[in-house]
């Protein structure tokens, strides 16, 4: 039987850490978008262990084991273009990372761990959680950015658990962190109207215990009370 679920990790840290009630539109379609925007203060765009169709940034599928959810592509896909079209806050994780991307005309590495001079961005399968969700590499920020000041610097270490990564950065996307391989892990809709931003790792991961996350979770919610306050006064 499917399930229609919400981590808790992704609950807890908006609960907790941005201050915000996580809802969940189960079986939400792509022509309700406009309708279900409405109702809500911001959109956080989750990972999952789906991946984005290569067939939607116009590349054949390299492994048929990929695993893939094309009814999440069909409404995220749509979804980032509305959010930011009528300004509400974005904040992408892990897929969602990636969806903004594509959403906007990127393309993406199908399997970083298979192309040479990249590192291997995967977590160990047979290892607990904590393991795997610990720290994995150091990502840099470009100084001045607003992750630079969530971190309150231009290095943080953070959890790598992914296998696709950004292969080309859509037009009007900004990156603003690099692994160390140079593999794009964080960047910002540039001229955005409202918060519009998304990381590679999982920010969510035990977010209170860790000053950057909860700094960004923060962020988010303070940009979801702003919207809050237009869309209660209109």
């Amino acid at each position: 039987m499917p399930f229609l679920v919400l981590g808790d990790k992704y609950a807890r840290a908006v609960k907790v850490n941005a201050q915000a009630q996580p809802v969940l539109f189960p079986l939400a379609e792509a022509d309700q978008i406009d309708e279900l925007l409405s109702l809500v203060d911001g959109v956080m765009l989750t990972g999952s262990p789906s991946n984005v169709h290569p067939a939607r940034f116009g590349a054949s599928l390299g492994n048929a084991c990929l695993m893939l959810d094309e009814a999440r592509d069909d409404l995220t896909l749509r979804l980032v273009k509305a959010c930011l079209a009528q300004a509400v806050p974005l904040l992408g994780i892990c897929r969602g990372f990636q969806e903004i991307n594509v959403a906007l005309g990127g393309t993406l590495h199908q399997a970083v761990h298979a192309l040479p001079h990249y590192l291997d961005h995967r977590e160990s399968p047979d290892g607990a959680y904590e393991q795997q969700y610990g720290p994995s590499h150091a990502v840099r920020f470009e100084i001045g950015s607003a992750f630079a000041r969530w971190a309150r610097g231009d290095l943080a270490m953070v959890n790598s658990v992914h296998g696709q990564g950004v292969d080309r950065l859509a037009q009007g996307l900004r990156a603003l962190g690099h692994a160390p391989d140079g593999l794009v892990e964080a960047f910002w809709v540039e001229g955005a109207q409202a918060f519009a931003y998304a990381v590679q790792w999982h920010p969510e991961w035990k977010a209170s215990d860790n000053a950057f996350s909860a700094a960004l979770f923060q962020a988010f919610g303070e940009a979801c009370r702003t919207r809050q306050t237009q869309r209660l006064s209109n």
